[in-house]
This record gives structure tokens, sequence and C-alpha cells, in this order.
């Protein structure tokens, strides 16, 4: 094994699992896939199907379903079931919908052919086949779907994971991981602000959204994760993810956000599935409790 001053690899990764113990998942934690009990999906009788949790990937789906609400679309009429990451992500029925084991999940069950049921997984494709499916949010000029695109797969790949990797390291990793807790908060910490500032000069000019004037499903895949830095990742000692990081740097970037939370499917969309208390339509009544 390494020396105290210089790190390097044991002979193979299984070697250093013991290491992840005392992190808030480890129970969960595994180098596997698939199902590890046997338990069907509770069904409702709208067309659509959610499975999630309002986590920020979750909270994308049930932004875009809510505005759909908003707009009149009955065809997205949806039912919302919680899902919560203490092993429910890894019963039968929901692998079988998202083989992934990670929320969100949804399940078309009138596709636009007919045919039988569309199982979708990945936070940004739901919202995608939503918004082609019901011709919403999205762009049909060329131009401006590609940049769309543009900042669906920059929050897919950098946004997501830069700060869910900070998070991690500032409030779930192992307490007595000091040095590496420093490292990654650092690491990670430092691209959440980079990836923040790229949002902030891109809305310098006064565009109202990340199209401009256009709100597109852009930002309905962008929001939430910045909207967490303000609302989530609260660490024991009090300090919060908006002061450790100073979030409030960002003034263009915070008037953005404030416009998207002015919108009540917004205001719905981010407690779709909130997981405190079972609930997948909050603001209905208590019949929709699990």
């Amino acid at each position: 094994m390494s020396s105290p001053t210089e790190w390097t690899p044991p002979k193979a990764i299984e070697e250093l699992f013991a290491q992840t113990a005392g992190n808030n998942f480890a129970s969960i934690n595994a180098p596997t896939a698939g199902a590890r009990t046997v338990q069907e999906l509770p069904k409702g009788s709208a067309p659509l199907q959610l499975y999630s949790l309002a986590t920020p990937n979750g909270q994308k789906v049930g932004i875009i379903l809510e505005e759909l609400a908003e707009a009149g679309i009955k065809e997205a009429d949806y039912d919302a079931f919680v899902i919560r990451l203490n092993g429910e992500q890894f019963t039968s029925g929901f692998v079988g919908v998202n083989p992934n084991s990670k929320i969100p999940a949804l399940v078309d069950t009138k596709p636009s052919d007919g045919g039988e049921p569309v199982n979708l997984f990945e936070s940004a494709n739901i919202v995608l086949y939503l918004a082609e499916k019901h011709k919403f949010l999205m762009p049909e000029d060329s131009r401006k779907k590609a940049e769309v695109m543009n900042w669906v797969f920059w929050q897919m790949a950098g946004q997501g994971p830069m700060t869910g990797n900070f998070g991690h390291f500032f409030v779930y990793a192992p307490a007595d991981k000091v040095e590496a807790r420093n490292y990654g908060v650092a690491r990670y910490g430092m691209e959440v602000l980079r990836l923040s500032d790229v949002l902030e000069k891109h809305l310098a000019d006064g565009r109202s959204y990340l199209l401009g004037e256009d709100y597109t499903i852009a930002d309905v895949v962008v929001f939430p994760w910045f909207n967490t830095l303000h609302r989530g990742y609260a660490h024991k000692s009090g300090m919060t993810a908006a002061t450790f990081l100073n979030v409030d740097r960002f003034p263009k970037l915070n008037a953005w956000r404030d416009r998207l939370l002015a919108r009540p499917a917004v205001q719905r969309g981010i407690t779709v599935c909130r997981g405190t208390d079972g609930v997948g339509k909050p603001w209905l009544a208590d019949n929709q409790k699990l």
C-alpha cells in the first residue's frame, strides 16, 4: 500500500472499497447493477407515469411536466410516485424501467406511434422527449435548437456532475476524511464557480433566458442545479453552499433564477416527488401520499 506521503494504487480497486464507509449512501453503494428485490411499481391511469425524487435531476422533469400542465396539454397528464434513495431504486419494477437505477424515470403509456409503452431514463432525455413529442419549449429553427442542445449537453456533462461532486464532499463524504474532503471541496467547488461564471457571462448582455427572450428546455434543465446551491447542501456545522461559495457574486445569474422561480409551474415542479412526506404532487389532497 502507499506511504503516508505518497499514494500509489493498490493491486485492485476492491482493496479500497472499505474507504467509502461512513458516507451517507455507503449502505447501498455497490459495483454491480441490477435488481436487488422483487417489487412492482405503482401505476396510475394518466398517460405518463413518473418515478422520481425532488433532487435537481428529478426537478427538471417535474418542471416540464408542470409547464405542460400549465399550458393545458392534457396528453401530458401524469401520475407521480416517490422513489426514495434508500434502495427503492433497486427494485425489479424500477430496474425494469431504468436499468441504471437512477431517478428520474418515466413511462409513456400512450406514445405517439400508438405502440407499446416507452420507458425513459436520464433527466435531460426525458425533458427532450416531452418537448419534442408536444412541440413545447423547443424552437423549430435549427440554429436555435442547436443552441438549446448546447446548454442541455453542457448541463449533463458539466454543471450537474460537478455540482453533485461538490455537494458530496461538502456534506456527505465520511467525516473523518479531512484531507480528502478539503481536496474534493476545493476541486469541485472551484469548477462549480467557473461553470456558474459561464452562465453569468452568457446572461450579461441583458437576455432574460439562456436563448434571449425565449424560455426553453435549456432553462428547465440548467435551473435546478444552480437553484440547489441556494437551497441545498447544508453542512451540519450550519455552513451552507450558498454562503460558502458566495453565490451572490453572480447577479445576472441570480436574476435569471428569480425569473424562473416566479413561474407557478416551476414553483410546483421543484416539489414534485418531494421525499419528505412521500407525496407525488404536494399541492394536491392527502390521498396523493404513498
